[in-house]
């Protein structure tokens, strides 16, 4: 993954059309947007240019309004181009209509394997129809999921799941879920710290995806509103293998090692030494599946003091021991 000071920005191309949902719209655009303005707090550039399009010029909304000013389908996507296809109400039975064909045409014809494809609630409905779901995993809002197998009969639908993603191609339940699939994006491109800020910036918690039964441990124990107790946990992610003592992080609460330990228990729900773990654990379950580093690297770079703690450690947490961990991330790409 590239460092936050080499990231370009992305460009997300948002495609809409007719009865579009506004919170399939607004949630994923508004995660994005946050993205950018903690980068650019940062005095870094944006992470995304978003982008609206569609296959008409004016488009009424689930809500009523109408919306207008946005571009056409354009003719080239760039290389490390996202397109969004967001959700509409009745989804079902628009894809008669000659936008709905014209989007479907363009999708096919331009979208390729190095494009990253979002569809939120319905729209993986569009995404099945243009054939871009052909042999992939994929989910939709729970009461569309019959009418994407007819659709799309060579997909794979899941039911049940947050978000589901299939290699460059990423598909989310029914409404609040595109938020959940857009913080995925942040994470896939800045990393969990970061997405964890986003998330937190906007007063919401990120929740497990649907093809993994476990939250993620890089947002454990953080919903909640304690200032401090963020900072402390802001401070342990963005250096696991810091050696630090319990004076340095009351430092950084700016009370008390015994108000701290207190306070940590009550609005995080666990002890600092096993957040610290969890944390030390996820960054090394990274390295065990992401890297050929051995263990002895893995565990330093963790922050523990040897191979054989960090495997006592890691039982704690993981039932799959790390070698085994890594034959299967193996299998898997």
């Amino acid at each position: 993954m590239p460092t936050m000071q080499t990231m370009r920005t992305i460009p997300v191309y948002l495609l809409l059309r007719r009865d579009v949902l506004m919170l399939d719209l607004a949630g994923p655009a508004e995660v994005l947007r946050f993205a950018n303005r903690l980068r650019e707090a940062e005095g870094q550039a944006a992470l995304f240019a978003l982008r609206y399009i569609s296959a008409e010029t004016r488009i009424a909304t689930s809500v009523g309004l109408e919306l207008a000013g946005f571009g056409p389908l354009p003719a080239a996507l760039e290389d490390d181009a996202a397109v969004m296809l967001v959700g509409c109400a009745g989804a079902d039975d628009d894809f008669g209509t000659p936008a709905a064909q014209a989007a479907a045409a363009w999708l096919k014809q331009r979208v390729t394997p190095a494009h990253r494809l979002l569809g939120i609630c319905t729209g993986s409905l569009l995404a099945g129809h243009a054939g871009l779901l052909d042999d992939r995993q994929c989910t939709t809002h729970h009461s569309h999921c019959d009418s994407l197998r007819e659709i799309a009969p060579r997909a794979r639908v899941l039911e049940n799941r947050i978000y589901v993603q299939d290699g460059n191609v990423y598909t989310s339940a029914g409404v609040t879920a595109g938020i959940d699939l857009a913080l995925h994006l942040v994470a896939e491109t800045a990393g969990h710290p970061f997405a964890a800020a986003v998330a937190r910036a906007m007063v919401i918690y990120m929740r497990r995806s649907g093809s993994d039964p476990q939250f993620s441990p890089w947002l454990a124990h953080r919903n909640h509103l304690h200032p401090a107790i963020h900072r402390v946990q802001d401070a342990i992610i963005a250096d696991p293998a810091r050696d630090w003592s319990n004076a340095a992080l009351a430092g950084i609460a700016c009370t008390s090692e015994r108000h701290l330990t207190r306070l940590f228990r009550e609005h995080a729900g666990t002890g600092i030494v096993d957040y610290l773990h969890r944390i030390r654990i996820a960054l090394a379950r990274d390295l065990v599946t992401q890297s050929r580093l051995d263990m002895e690297r893995i565990a330093e770079r963790a922050g523990f003091q040897s191979s054989r703690q960090l495997r006592r450690v890691w039982k704690k947490f993981d039932s799959l021991p790390p070698g085994e961990a890594r034959q299967q991330a193996a299998k898997s790409i």
